[in-house]
């Protein structure tokens, strides 16, 4: 390897778009009687996925490989599920399994070494039951929820590598991510609808389109916006309580003297 490939681009920023979350489906009641655990309700897979899909896929997602700049990604699941720290190490990058329950999943992405990046962690929260119409909290019975069909939830997002060596900059300009259809096709993912709208409860698989991805870009960049406002924040009040600190530990050495 060159030692100009391991030199950063100063100044630039690439970024790759994915999706993360999970489909989940009703178990019939014989594929529960076959199961080691009979309690278990759903059928679940949960995944890090390219966020365009395949045309007339079944699939949210996934167009892309992503294995050529993400070396693993580890799902933790809930501490009741054997082996719960999940190492996947080639594409695919998801996890099936069945459950009863809704917990929250940590995904750890994990990137190849010539990216010089340090891993990086998301959070989802596993969902089984789907939306209703009239936005009942209630979860219906299984002989409904699978009539409804699968579950979706997922979630879009940005990973920028900002001044990138240029080794792996060649890397991911190799390999551009398949763009994003600009007018709504399918259903829109089911983490952005109204709970309470017919959108949501329709069925279908969703699709992540580019007014999507504008709209959670311009989310994602105002929750940044939010975040470096309570850092300045706190960061005030921090000095402030450093100002107080000093004239108090003047005040005690004064009557110390």
């Amino acid at each position: 390897m060159a030692s100009s490939d391991r030199v950063r681009v100063r100044g630039l920023s690439i970024y790759r778009p994915i999706i993360y979350g999970n489909t989940a489906t009703v178990l019939t009641s014989r594929e529960r009687d076959a199961l080691p655990h009979p309690d278990h309700t759903h059928r679940w897979t949960v995944a890090v996925r390219s966020a365009a899909s395949e045309p007339d896929s079944d699939q949210v997602g996934g167009a892309d490989d992503l294995s050529y700049f993400i070396k693993r990604v580890t799902f933790k699941l809930h501490d009741t599920y054997a082996n719960p720290s999940r190492n996947v190490d080639k594409s695919p990058f998801e996890v099936s399994e069945t459950g009863w329950g809704e917990f929250e999943i940590t995904i750890r992405i994990t990137f190849i070494t010539e990216s010089g990046e340090k891993a990086m962690t998301l959070y989802h929260h596993l969902k089984l039951h789907p939306w209703t119409a009239s936005g009942d909290p209630e979860i219906p019975p299984l002989d409904i929820a699978m009539k409804l069909g699968p579950v979706h939830s997922w979630q879009y997002d940005e990973i920028v590598f900002n001044d990138p060596y240029q080794n792996f900059l060649n890397l991911l300009t190799t390999h551009p991510p398949t763009p994003l259809p600009k007018a709504k096709r399918r259903p829109v993912p089911f983490h952005l609808a109204n709970p309470g709208s017919l959108e949501a409860s329709k069925g279908g698989v969703p699709e992540f389109n580019t007014l999507m991805e504008k709209e959670e870009a311009e989310r994602l960049e105002e929750a940044r916006k939010t975040i470096i406002s309570e850092q300045e924040r706190w960061r005030g009040i921090l000095i402030e309580r450093e100002r107080e600190l000093q004239k108090l530990q003047g005040q005690l050495q004064s009557m110390s003297a």
